[in-house]
């Protein structure tokens, strides 16, 4: 079992996010250890970690809720979904970028 900083080193989140998970009732700690310090095990680790996924694919803590102990029946649309805004989002920045890069072709010719 690791501490809380140690869980959150590793998977790249802040306490106040894990704490964040905890109120949403997504996660808890394992046990505390003699100092009072929350102990997460190797399921509640790999646990925030696919949190942290789902949050950077847009999915609120709510949708989160819905889906994180869903059978892969539920999960798979739901990722699906996500991946598919993912490549629309790619899209859309990819023709800002397009768009950006001409005007400043257009800037540079005009000196």
């Amino acid at each position: 079992m690791k501490k809380l900083k140690e869980v959150c080193h590793e998977a790249g989140v802040s306490r106040r996010a894990v704490q964040g998970y905890e109120n949403a009732g997504l996660v808890r700690a394992t046990a505390k250890n003699k100092y009072g310090h929350l102990l997460y095990d190797e399921l509640e680790e790999e646990r925030i970690k696919r949190i942290k996924l789902f949050q950077g694919m847009g999915l609120s803590l709510k949708e989160i809720a819905a889906v994180i102990d869903a059978s892969d029946e539920v999960l798979k649309p739901v990722l699906e979904t996500q991946i598919k805004k993912l490549r629309e989002s790619i899209e859309r920045n990819m023709k800002l970028i397009h768009t950006a890069n001409e005007l400043i072709r257009e800037i540079e010719k005009k000196r």
